[in-house]
C-alpha cells in the first residue's frame, strides 16, 4: 500500500482563469462526468443579495451540480482568506468522505493558495496602532494610506486593492509594530505546505475575444438589472464604505445612485476595470506552473488528465 503524502493527501480539481473565461460552464460539464461537486473560490460570490455583479451561478446551474461556499455570510460581515481555507477546506473533506469528486472553481487567487497551501504567519498586531490607522482612514481616506504602503512595501501595495482599506491598513500594522514589510513574512512562509493534491486547470481566450467576452458579460449585467440590485442593497442599509460594497461594480453604480457619476460613464468605467482585472488574474495565475492551460471548449482533454489523476 502507497503511503506517501502524496497518496494521503486528498484530492481535488482546480479551475481557474480570468472572469468572463466561461469558469462555471466548464466545471459543471466536469462535475456531471465525475459525480462532482462544485467548490467557489470568489471573494464576492460568498455574500447574499449580490447576485448579478458576481455573476453567481444561477438556480439553474446550481442545480445542475451541487455548489458550496456560495450565499454564506451577508454583505456587512467580515470573511477573509482564513476563514475560506477553514471552511471550504472542511466542506472539501466531507465531500470527498462521501466519495464525491471535488471541483474547486474561482477566481480569487489568494483565496485559493491559502486553500491549497495554508496560510503564512500573520504578523504581530497592536489594537492601538489598528485603530489609529482606521482613523486616518476614515479622515485622510484610503488612498493617502495606500501611497504610505507602496513607500513601505511595493510589493505588498501592487498586490493590494486601493479600496482594501482593511489589508493596507494590517499591511502597515504589520510594518509599524516589527519595522518589517508584510512581504517579508510572506516570503517566509513561501506557502510551502500542500494541504491538497490538485489537478490545476486555466482557462484562457485570447486578449481581444477575452475582453470581448467581458464587455458582453457588463452589458447583460445590466439588462439582468444590476443597478436595482445595487439599489436594494444600499435601501437594506449596506453603505458604500463596506468592503463589499467597495468591489467591482458596486462601488461603481452605487456611485450612480448617489448622483457622482453619469451611468453610462460608470458602466464604461466598470467595463474597463473588469479588463483590468481579468489581466491582473491572467498575471497571478500565469504565475503558478502548475496550472495546465486549455480553451474552455477542451473538456474532452480535462477529462482526460482528471481520469489519470483519480485512478
Amino acid at each position: 500500500m502507497d503511503s506517501s503524502p502524496a497518496a494521503e493527501t486528498p484530492k481535488i480539481i482546480v479551475i481557474v482563469g480570468p472572469t468572463g473565461a466561461g469558469k462555471t460552464t466548464f466545471a459543471i460539464n466536469l462535475a456531471r462526468r465525475f459525480n462532482g461537486e462544485i467548490v467557489g473560490a470568489d471573494s464576492m460570490q460568498i455574500y447574499r443579495g449580490m447576485d448579478i455583479g458576481t455573476a453567481k451561478p444561477t438556480p439553474a446551474e446550481q442545480v445542475a451540480a451541487p455548489h458550496h461556499m456560495i450565499d454564506i455570510v451577508d454583505p456587512d460581515q467580515d470573511f477573509d482568506a482564513a476563514a475560506y481555507a477553514d471552511m471550504a477546506g472542511g466542506i472539501i473533506r466531507e465531500t470527498i468522505a462521501r466519495g464525491r469528486t471535488v471541483l474547486v472553481v474561482g477566481g480569487t487567487g489568494f483565496y485559493l493558495k491559502a486553500l491549497i497551501h495554508g496560510l503564512f504567519e500573520k504578523g504581530p498586531s497592536d489594537p492601538a496602532v489598528r485603530r489609529r490607522l482606521k482613523r486616518e482612514a476614515e479622515s485622510q481616506g484610503a488612498a493617502v494610506l495606500a501611497r504610505r504602503l507602496q513607500m513601505i512595501d511595493s510589493i505588498a501595495a501592487a498586490r493590494i486593492h486601493p479600496n482594501d482599506t482593511y489589508r493596507i491598513i494590517r499591511a502597515l500594522e504589520v510594518y509599524e509594530v516589527t519595522g518589517e514589510p508584510l512581504t517579508v513574512f510572506h516570503q517566509r512562509h513561501g506557502f510551502r505546505e500542500q494541504r491538497f493534491n490538485t489537478l490545476e486547470f486555466g482557462l484562457s481566450w485570447p486578449r481581444p475575444v477575452l475582453y470581448e467576452r467581458i464587455d458582453r458579460r457588463v452589458d447583460a449585467m445590466m439588462a439582468q438589472g444590476f443597478l436595482e440590485e445595487v439599489k436594494q442593497l444600499m435601501d437594506r442599509g449596506y453603505g458604500r464604505d463596506l468592503k463589499s460594497m467597495q468591489s467591482l461594480g458596486y462601488r461603481h453604480l452605487a456611485g450612480v445612485l448617489s448622483g457622482d457619476i453619469r451611468l453610462a460613464e460608470a458602466v464604461a468605467i466598470l467595463k474597463r476595470d473588469h479588463r483590468r482585472y481579468a489581466k491582473r488574474q491572467l498575471t497571478w495565475f500565469g504565475a503558478r506552473r502548475s496550472v495546465h492551460w486549455l480553451n474552455p471548449d477542451q473538456t474532452e482533454s480535462a477529462g482526460d488528465r482528471i481520469r489519470a489523476f483519480l485512478a
